[in-house]
């Protein structure tokens, strides 16, 4: 039986259109290396991490996690972390979350998260230096953070934040069982989105989220 080759050629272009394309990856996602981890996805410690230095950003601009997706668009990211939905599904990877979710983060997804957080840092680095300097001349006087409204919010915001979002039945969240533990939590993390912003800062904190996690 001779097959019409017109009938070839449909068919064979049916299936091709029923390919889904293969997405490149983003090229600022190069700048970050892949570390040698089992499976190519993130330890438990890293995306618990990444999403706290997420939720300190929150705490520092109002606009919260609309500021993280117009930042994802602005990066060309939007691939990864499409809209609220996906964002959320991508930090309900932590395991300390009150929802936390039964995946893993790929690597892809754990550099766009970084990417995002750290370029936001960036253009928060006066305000942070502004509050660490606040904190270090109030420790200094023996004085409370409710002496200096922009510090007294920004950590009030944290608190309200981890609260709200961490499952209190997880030991390393119910460590955190008072305002100065919480404090002193968000302060750390102000000190490390002060350190992304420096030279080379983005790349030294995706390294430090995987020292003694490497396969």
């Amino acid at each position: 039986m001779n097959i019409e080759p017109d009938r070839v050629d449909i068919s064979v272009n049916v299936m091709q259109s029923n390919e889904l394309p293969v997405q490149p990856t983003p090229l600022i996602l190069d700048s970050l290396p892949n570390p040698p981890v089992a499976n190519e996805v993130c330890p438990r410690r890293a995306m618990t991490q990444i999403d706290l230095m997420l939720l300190a950003i929150e705490a520092l601009d109002l606009s919260g996690s609309e500021a993280i997706l117009l930042m994802a668009h602005e990066l060309e990211l939007q691939g990864i972390i499409k809209n609220r939905v996906a964002l959320w599904r991508l930090r309900s990877t932590n395991p300390l979350r009150r929802n936390s979710q039964r995946r893993s983060l790929t690597l892809p997804e754990a550099k766009a998260m970084v990417v995002v957080g750290c370029y936001l840092a960036r253009r928060l680095t006066v305000l942070i230096r502004q509050l660490l300097l606040a904190y270090q001349q109030l420790s200094e006087k023996r004085l409370s953070p409710e002496h200096h409204f922009r510090l007294y919010e920004y950590l009030e915001r944290f608190r309200a934040h981890f609260r709200s979002r961490m499952n209190p039945r997880r030991a390393a969240v119910a460590a955190y069982n008072s305002d100065e533990k919480l404090d002193e939590l968000a302060l750390n993390l102000l000190t490390q989105l002060l350190f992304c912003t420096g030279t080379y800062g983005m790349q030294r904190f995706w390294a430090s989220l995987f020292d003694g996690e490497v396969a």
